[in-house]
């Protein structure tokens, strides 16, 4: 499996009695594939997998992939503290039909860089799908390190490593370790111009949540080479960028969406709903992602 470009780790819609929203995560998915973006992540951290039960784990991954019909991949987000969950997610993501894992570092126990190689490839040699790294120290309290990830990208069921870090000497490091089956994505929407501009094949994005015709084009210029064109878009994009990070993700996101009509707003506990003194800036993007949008299909 060879993935790129604009990959969505997309938020999970959540009805106003805490269920799954299963008709809007359906419609998503159509958007998605209507606007060109290349895979979606379910259950990831923006999906508020930490939130969900491992039954409406099963649901989410299996209503997506029964949604997506091919059109495109379906990445299931795993992770856990200790290795034997982390890769009981994976087997039932397995199970549901996803094509691969996106598996994010264990959390909270702060393995050694050994422990990290060693969980690593019992995921790959046991989960039953490719797996994809996903470095996130910000949320998680461990950092898998470039060298990890060069001796882990040696496994042939590991295809490529989502970076978070929002460092360009990380990042050109990584993208050394690239090749036909070991791929390199950005985790970091600000800096994903960047990133792929170094060499990245595409982002695990955030944004693409409320702008996926953008952020497909965005990385579609980016890959073929047309940084003017690239640049343009990210340049329209960066008050958005701002926006969905005054408080944690996913919260801004589903704001926006709920306020574009894509979906209810509900999160879970201890997610709180968008603070007041953060509607003003981050309502204010509506009109640009709305310009954006429109702008990508020709409705100017």
């Amino acid at each position: 499996m060879q993935l790129q470009g604009s990959i969505c780790a997309l938020v999970t819609p959540f009805d106003s009695d805490g269920s799954l929203d299963l008709k809007a995560l359906r419609a998503l998915i159509d958007w998605h594939v209507e606007a060109g973006t290349s895979a979606l992540v379910i259950a990831g951290s923006t999906g508020e997998a930490a939130l969900i039960s491992e039954i409406e784990y099963e649901t989410l991954i299996a209503e997506s992939v029964l949604q997506a019909r091919g059109r495109l991949p379906i990445i299931a987000g795993i992770g856990a503290p200790a290795t034997a969950a982390s890769l009981a997610l994976a087997r039932r993501a397995t199970a549901q039909g996803a094509q691969a894992v996106l598996a994010v570092t264990p959390y909270y126990v702060r393995p050694t860089q050994l422990g990290l190689l060693a969980h690593y490839r019992r995921i790959a040699d046991a989960g039953g799908l490719p797996v994809l790294l996903y470095n996130v120290p910000g949320r998680t309290g461990c950092d898998l390190l470039p060298e990890t990830v060069a001796e882990l990208a040696q496994h042939p069921g590991i295809i490529g490593v989502k970076e978070a870090v929002a460092e360009h000497g990380r990042m050109l490091e990584l993208v050394k370790l690239a090749s036909d089956r070991f791929c390199v994505l950005s985790g970091d929407d600000p800096t994903a111009l960047r990133a792929m501009t170094a060499g990245a094949v595409g982002t695990i994005s955030v944004a693409a949540n409320v702008v996926p015709r953008s952020f497909a084009r965005l990385c579609a210029f980016a890959r073929s080479g047309d940084l003017a064109a690239a640049g343009r878009i990210d340049a329209d994009l960066q008050t958005l960028y701002r926006a969905l990070g005054v408080e944690s993700n996913p919260i801004p996101a589903k704001w926006l969406l709920q306020a574009m009509g894509r979906l209810q707003g509900h999160l879970r506990l201890p997610l709180h709903p968008l603070s007041d003194a953060h509607h003003e800036f981050v309502g204010s993007c509506l009109p640009d992602i709305h310009r954006c949008e429109a702008t990508m299909t020709g409705e100017h």
